[in-house]
């Protein structure tokens, strides 16, 4: 590509709306531009990345014996309510009606349609195992979307979809892509995780992340260095202290005091001169609309995901909604406003977090404006209903596998797999005939990868403070030729030839021939990302030499001109590898 007859918008400012690094590179670079919210164009350099990363998946989905298709984007209501999840998919769903009145649905996902492919097309066990993929548009309406590529509402999206006849075979399938999802993310060059995550509206009871680690990253994970046991906070095992207080506690007595307008456990804390360890905070949740008190020291933070978890095992039953109650329904439930809450004289169930089990002495709600209770002791003072392990993993807790202090990180989830069962199978009858001719529900895995995530998230981990900095595999050009002098005949005879020599060379390459200022021509150089660089000036053709320059290096190295394109493309050979 000629710069000069290309479409490479680079910009000086950041754009106003950028919170993330990826977002303000690639729109500078010239590789995004934004047409509404979460909603993005892809210019010339960003599709020519997207398609790289859409090669490599494509590469490793097929020699994992996954078979490519394409499905609509487009969805009848019908097979969703076939599914269940018409009603409970929620308000990301982007509903609407053909000219017919008939109601359908923008594609967030797929597992209803190719659920439907399948049971209509495959009636045998001979048939099996299955797996299909496709790289396809998605569509979630994101509340708030932000961050630029990293949570918008219309993306690229690689979901793949296996059926087996049994759980043995599932399980199988799942392993197949986990593995293919390790080769992808390496590839790629991530420093990545694959985390124990929950399978959330997907559903199933298998699932893993692929979490990039990134400073920038919306996911928090936690890490044990001992045992490698890896999870997001809300999945993560705690080894539980259960312990008791000791028989020995000196226990004070209970006593009311005046916090005014201090509602927080900061705020009150540091009126009381009390730790934040020291609370014993109490929360109001609806459980499918009945109140519930969970309990959680103060210091640490609850897990609705275990909390649901948790309900669903000492229920008998699972919770479809949790919520944090209202003002009003915590009013209803606790007779005090919120911040005042606590647990002596609840009439709801209370279950608890381990942790309040040890705690002496403890400072809570006193169910009263202004007020709370110092001095508060479980089994003396308030009874709990259950305990368990129901608060967020952090950075020292325990490990619940082995008991090492876990690491904490940050994370972009660029990948998910799912073991699914025979939740959507069962729901629209897709059976085949075992061997003994017997009907059995399909068993399914499903696996997606966000396509347009990862080249955000590989900004994320490949920049420095002059712009983006590409690993080979998915840059737009391996290397950029600059000539200084453009009217100099001799300077631009030497980069067209080492231009075009490289291109014979199957090197992808992009010739700066614009009639720009040097400087400017680095800048948008360096901005843009492009891993090598080839300086061509009239002072360094005198010597037969030109300029080399690795983008990740500081110093620059001069090349015999005959030398240079063997030595280049031997760099990217050799990277591409």
């Amino acid at each position: 590509m000629r710069l000069s007859q290309g479409f490479v918008p680079t910009r000086k400012e950041d754009p106003s709306d950028a919170e993330v690094i990826s977002h303000r590179l690639l729109i500078r670079a010239g590789y995004i531009r934004m047409l509404a919210r979460g909603i993005y164009t892809f210019m010339p350099l960003g599709w020519r990345s997207v398609k790289k990363i859409e090669q490599i998946i494509r590469e490793e989905m097929d020699a994992s014996g996954a078979l490519e298709v394409h499905m609509p984007g487009v969805q009848p209501a019908e097979l969703w309510k076939e599914s269940g999840r018409w009603e409970h998919y929620g308000s990301e769903l982007l509903r609407f009606q053909d000219r017919k009145g008939a109601d359908f649905c923008l594609g967030p996902t797929h597992e209803e349609v190719i659920t439907d492919l399948v049971r209509n097309d495959v009636s045998s066990y001979k048939q099996l195992p299955l797996n299909l993929y496709q790289i396809q548009t998605k569509f979630r309406d994101e509340p708030r979307p932000r961050f630029g590529l990293m949570r918008g509402r219309e993306f690229i999206m690689k979901d793949a979809y296996s059926f087996d006849l049994d759980e043995a075979g599932a399980l199988k399938s799942y392993d197949i892509m986990f593995e293919a999802y390790h080769r992808i993310c390496k590839r790629l060059g991530f420093e990545f995780r694959a985390v124990e995550a929950d399978t959330g509206n997907i559903g199933g009871t298998r699932s893993h992340e692929f979490q990039v680690l990134a400073d920038t990253g919306e996911d928090q994970i936690v890490s044990c260095p001992a045992c490698n046991y890896t999870a997001n906070v809300e999945k993560a095992e705690v080894q539980v202290d259960a312990s008791a207080r000791p028989a020995d506690a000196q226990l004070g007595v209970m006593t009311k005091v005046e916090t005014p307008a201090k509602r927080t456990i900061e705020e009150v804390s540091g009126f009381l001169d009390r730790r934040a360890s020291q609370f014993i905070k109490t929360l109001i949740f609806m459980a499918d609309l009945k109140p519930i008190a969970i309990l959680v020291r103060g210091d640490h933070e609850a897990n609705e995901i275990k909390i649901k978890s948790f309900l669903a095992t000492h229920l008998g039953h699972n919770v479809e909604e949790l919520r944090m109650a209202s003002d009003a329904e915590v009013f209803e439930a606790t007779r005090a406003p919120v911040g005042f809450a606590g647990p002596i004289g609840l009439k709801i169930p209370v279950y608890a977090d381990w942790a309040i089990n040890g705690l002496v002495n403890g400072v809570a709600g006193a169910n009263e404006k202004d007020m709370h209770l110092v001095d508060v002791n479980h089994g003396r003072d308030f009874e709990v209903t259950a305990f368990g392990d129901l608060r967020l993993a952090r950075e020292g807790d325990a490990c619940g596998r082995c008991g090492g202090p876990f690491d904490a990180h940050r994370g972009i989830e660029v990948g998910h797999v799912f073991y699914l069962g025979t939740k959507y199978s069962d729901a629209l009858n897709a059976t085949v005939q075992d061997e003994e001719g017997k009907k059995r529900a399909l068993v399914m895995g499903c696996y997606g990868i966000g396509v347009t995530r990862m080249l955000a998230a590989i900004v994320e981990q490949n920049h420095d403070e002059n712009g983006i900095i590409w690993p080979m595999a998915v840059a737009p050009y391996h290397v950029v030729v600059m000539p200084m002098q453009t009217q100099d005949a001799d300077v631009m005879e030497a980069a067209n030839t080492i231009y075009r020599d490289l291109r014979a060379a199957g090197v992808e390459v992009a010739l700066d021939d614009r009639d720009l200022r040097p400087g400017f021509k680095f800048k948008d150089a360096d901005l843009i990302g492009f891993p090598l660089r080839i300086t061509v000036g009239a002072r360094g053709l005198k010597e037969g030499q030109v300029e080399f320059k690795a983008r990740r290096d500081s110093e620059n190295t001069m090349i015999a001109v005959a030398a240079i394109v063997d030595h280049v493309a031997g760099i990217v050979d050799e990277a591409l590898r």
